[in-house]
């Protein structure tokens, strides 16, 4: 199965009225563990990699070859993205290596400045045919750069969107970044609203925090790619833990860390199911 486009992914998802699950690798055995998932889900996935895990490894370039290697190896279509990129420079180096979109994030500045720098990097990414995912509203949590409490005004995400040409818009309706705990109130109506203003694909960031009755109702509220992080991250740990308390004498990573790849797998597997995942 070749790799492919996250618009190939995203846009029957929407005509659909499906979700599309997204999921952030940090090492391999993530995208290992995803790609599995998605193959025992039988659903397309999107594999996301963010500008704090390039900053973990040092560079982009080890990591995202990595990736695109097992997306290319999948048995279900597979996507990779570049998450959070605040910069050009980042994003440039994932279209060289192979990446399909982007989610280039000026959320931190003004409205006119992040219009005018996301603009650009539409521009660009659209020339190497490469979709663009862009934020408005600030959703919370990462490193105290977006507002917690914020939320995103439906007449000024349309305007944004024909402003900058972007392919899809990441949405401030409740969630925050890094929650470990399933409290986040998503604001449905406000969804619904966004929905009807702009015509391109809306993302939910934060989708970690939200109660997990209520990720299909926000997928049929009208919000299409689902981005997961923190919930994988809390599973592969706790396998990981729990490997070690029960095998104390365990030195050799690969035991340990298969346990917490097939963990993530599964969580995988049931969380697509949860977005209704396009098949």
């Amino acid at each position: 199965m070749p790799l492919v486009a996250t618009g190939e992914i995203v846009g029957p998802a929407v005509r659909a009225g499906l979700g599309a699950g997204a999921f952030n690798v940090i090492q391999i055995e993530h995208a290992q563990a995803i790609v599995a998932g998605a193959e025992a889900a039988g659903t397309p996935v999107i594999l996301q990699i963010s500008e704090n895990a390039v900053r973990y490894h040092g560079a982009l370039a080890a990591i995202g070859r990595a990736t695109v290697e097992v997306a290319r190896a999948a048995r279900v279509p597979v996507a990779v993205h570049l998450d959070h990129a605040t910069g050009p420079a980042l994003v440039q180096e994932a279209i060289g290596l192979g990446f399909g979109s982007v989610m280039f994030d000026a959320s931190s500045l003004d409205y006119g400045a992040n219009v005018a720098a996301t603009a650009a990097v539409v521009a660009d990414c659209h020339a190497h045919g490469v979709w663009v995912e862009a934020e408005l509203g600030e959703v919370g949590g990462k490193d105290g750069v977006h507002a917690p409490g914020a939320r995103t005004d439906p007449a000024e995400a349309a305007a944004y969107v024909a402003a900058t040409a972007v392919d899809a818009l990441a949405v401030a309706v409740g969630t925050s970044h890094a929650m470990v705990v399933k409290e986040a109130v998503v604001d449905l109506d406000l969804v619904a609203a966004l929905r009807a203003a702009v015509p391109v694909p809306l993302v939910l960031h934060g989708s970690s925090g939200v109660p997990e009755a209520d990720l299909t109702r926000v997928v049929e509220a009208g919000l299409t790619k689902v981005n997961i992080a923190t919930h994988l991250n809390v599973a592969y740990t706790r396998a990981i833990r729990d490997h070690l308390d029960e095998h104390p004498e365990v030195v050799d990573p690969r035991r340990y860390v298969a346990t917490a790849r097939d963990a993530v797998a599964r969580e995988v597997a049931r969380l697509l199911k949860l977005v209704r995942a396009a098949a």
